[in-house]
């Protein structure tokens, strides 16, 4: 039944928008925060992005951020970034108080508007671990997960199987160390999405730039399941100029 009422407030609510950019949404004694995109009639079905936030931070500072909100703004997505208690998330054991508070900010955007069924769940740092705990927790169906230095061991319990994972990391982080695996595989940060997606050996790998001083090597797998790939860089503890707007093109790209 909670998936049901899940469903049909993401498919069916009507429009009552409110509590845009920098004012708060309070949803019981915690609250969250919504940017709509630009241009956007008031009318037509969005696609959403539930965004935590890293460490330290809220929300409201994800609505103004030039690579996360400049990247859904243009591309017709509705930006949501709920407020971790503390500044942080229940992300470490199975049964995060977090993963019902994310479903019924879902269920209350859906309430204020009409979206077309398509969330995508994304995270930096800490964030990144709660959207992965997040994704294995919830009922809601998951199009697209997008992490940010921030990765789950393989061994992690999870029943989560959205229908694309996109991983970035870079090699010299000392935040959350780069998670290397067995013989120094620089793949491991996806493992338990490879497993989870049933994949096989990669499919490709190539590099790609969004700028000139930062390059990326993608490996990718399609999977029995769905889609995984990692975008590996040479930087620290960051998110890469260019990298979310270059992976919701992708998820958003026609079938």
């Amino acid at each position: 039944m909670r998936l049901i009422f899940l469903l049909a407030l993401l498919f069916l609510a009507p429009p009552v928008h409110a509590c845009t950019g920098m004012e708060e949404c309070a949803l019981g004694d915690r609250a969250y925060h919504v940017r709509e995109p630009d241009g956007w009639d008031g009318t037509t079905p969005l696609p959403v992005m539930l965004h935590f936030h890293g460490w330290g931070r809220q929300g409201e500072t994800i609505m103004g951020h030039a690579r996360i909100a400049g990247a859904t703004v243009p591309r017709g997505v509705l930006l949501v970034a709920p407020d971790g208690l503390g500044r942080s998330w229940d992300f470490r054991q199975p049964g995060s108080r977090d993963t019902p508070f994310a479903e019924a900010v879902l269920a209350d955007v859906g309430a204020r508007y009409p979206l077309d069924g398509r969330v995508i769940v994304s995270g930096y740092s800490w964030g990144a671990l709660m959207a992965a705990r997040f994704t294995c927790e919830t009922q809601v169906p998951i199009a697209a997960l997008l992490l940010v230095s921030g990765a789950f061991p393989r061994g992690m319990a999870c029943d989560g199987q959205p229908g694309r994972v996109s991983q970035v990391y870079g090699t010299t982080d000392t935040v959350l160390d780069f998670p290397y695996g067995p013989d120094g595989d620089e793949t491991e940060a996806v493992a338990l999405w490879r497993r989870q997606l049933d994949c096989g050996p990669p499919s490709r790998t190539f590099e790609w730039e969004a700028v000139s001083w930062l390059t990326h090597t993608r490996h990718q797998w399609d999977c029995a399941a769905g889609l995984v790939t990692m975008d590996v860089h040479p930087a620290s503890h960051l998110i890469p100029r260019g990298w979310f707007a270059r992976i919701l093109d992708e998820v958003l790209a026609p079938a």
